[in-house]
């Protein structure tokens, strides 16, 4: 702990000299507008640590600043420090506080372009969140010469090797592809010193049955793993347990859900959901909403509704051509379309910063399910409402998810406020609003 308490320092004092050194180079850069909607204090509490204390590379610090990230968010602060360091990390923080930054930073750092093998790979458990992160990666590293590859199930499996033989250094993958594309001694990991695993539990559930073991296997002994989680069921322990050396332990979960969303119920027959929501839709001020369902045959049937009430309406389940979901998942973040229906597919760390509005139109059955579907809306601190539709068979689960998160659900307003959920600019009061939004 000692040798990273003054690792942390030597970064610190480094990165002051840099600070006071050439700035001029940032002058040059093609920053996007400073995004001034007020945040919560689950991204705004920091130590006042800024990216460029950190030490990295000038290419690097390029691509972060050109993305728009300001300032490191509580959950960069604390990882990326340590990460550099090469120590194992197990970091628990809520989706939507900057995770995907506070793994992929350290990541290119210490990537070497000048190197033409596979040094690092990162696993997520969805295609989409995989074609997002590698997105991200692509972005920061715009500057370093390193070339960063996405490789799912769904996609041409030949396309897939022919640009690995092209070599890549840094891989975005799902469980199942990478696997193969190991089995065939395409991917060639006995040089690949950092694993990134984001979403964990979910990596380490049923669903993966074991995958990413045979995964650490083919990897060197000598490696690092950063091992991302929002929940820390028995599966992320007996893992950690098993594989990570010494791990560096995070925790920012003190509180499960996140501080910008508000969160409603409404009592209502299963008769009365679509003409609830229709309600919903004349009223809110949405800018862009999720709308849950608890199969895929409901997304289809409720799409078709919404579409029929006169709004425009997306669907997304697992059971679609990988082309066709991902047509959908672009269009929608680049916002063709309001309204997105979907399954459970889409709970997982995806990040579309324009969703105000998560509505249940099934209520799940689980408290993690629950506390990934509302996460989708109140991105990287911004606000948000998460609204339930409630029938009388759901009301033992509605109590039992809020005993388990330790939140309140509220019965709905007939106005709900839209200083809630509806995006506004900081103004001269914008420190005092935060506060009131944290509590």
């Amino acid at each position: 702990m000692t040798e990273t308490l003054n690792s942390n320092n030597h970064l610190s004092q480094k990165g002051e000299n840099n600070k006071v050194g050439d700035m001029g180079w940032k002058a040059k850069l093609k920053i996007p507008p400073k995004d001034t909607r007020v945040k919560t204090s689950d991204v705004t509490d920091t130590r006042g640590n800024e990216f460029e204390e950190f030490c990295l590379k000038r290419p690097l610090l390029m691509g972060i600043f050109e993305k728009g990230w300001e300032k490191p968010s509580p959950i960069q602060e604390a990882a990326i420090p340590i990460a550099l360091v090469g120590k194992d990390i197990l970091a628990r923080a809520k989706n939507g506080t900057g995770k995907t930054g506070a793994y992929s930073i350290p990541v290119l750092e210490q990537v070497d372009p000048t190197k033409d093998y596979i040094q690092a790979l990162i696993i997520v458990p969805t295609r989409e969140l995989a074609l997002q992160t590698s997105q991200i990666c692509i972005e920061l590293a715009k500057h370093m010469h390193i070339r960063v590859m996405v490789t799912t199930g769904g996609t041409n499996l030949k396309d897939d090797i022919m640009r690995i033989y092209q070599k890549v250094q840094v891989i975005i993958a799902t469980p199942g592809r990478i696997l193969d594309l190991m089995d065939k001694e395409v991917a060639n990991m006995s040089q690949c010193r950092m694993l990134v695993l984001d979403e964990a539990d979910k990596l380490l559930s049923q669903d993966f049955k074991g995958m990413l073991d045979h995964v650490i296997m083919r990897l060197p002994k000598e490696r690092q793993i950063l091992l991302f989680s929002a929940t820390f069921p028995l599966s992320v322990k007996n893992f950690m347990e098993k594989h990570l050396r010494d791990p560096y332990e995070i925790n920012l979960m003190e509180e499960l859900t996140l501080k910008g969303v508000t969160q409603y119920y409404a009592f209502v027959q299963e008769r009365q959901k679509v003409h609830c929501l229709n309600t919903l839709f004349s009223k809110l001020q949405i800018n862009q909403s999720i709308i849950f369902c608890n199969s895929t045959q409901r997304v289809e049937l409720l799409a078709k509704k919404i579409t029929e009430l006169g709004y425009c309406c997306y669907y997304i389940h697992a059971r679609m051509q990988q082309a066709h979901r991902n047509r959908v998942f672009h269009d929608f973040r680049s916002g063709l379309c309001r309204n997105l229906v979907c399954s459970d597919l889409f709970t997982r760390g995806i990040d579309v910063q324009a969703v105000n509005v998560v509505i249940n139109f099934d209520f799940p059955k689980m408290a993690e399910t629950y506390l990934h579907r509302i996460g989708r809306s109140g991105r990287f601190g911004h606000l948000g409402i998460a609204i339930n539709l409630i029938t009388y068979e759901d009301r033992f689960d509605l109590h039992r998810i809020e005993k388990e998160l330790g939140t309140e659900i509220k019965p709905i307003p007939k106005v709900i406020d839209p200083a809630l959920y509806v995006p506004r600019p900081d103004d001269p009061n914008s420190a005092q609003e935060e506060q009131n939004v944290s509590k």
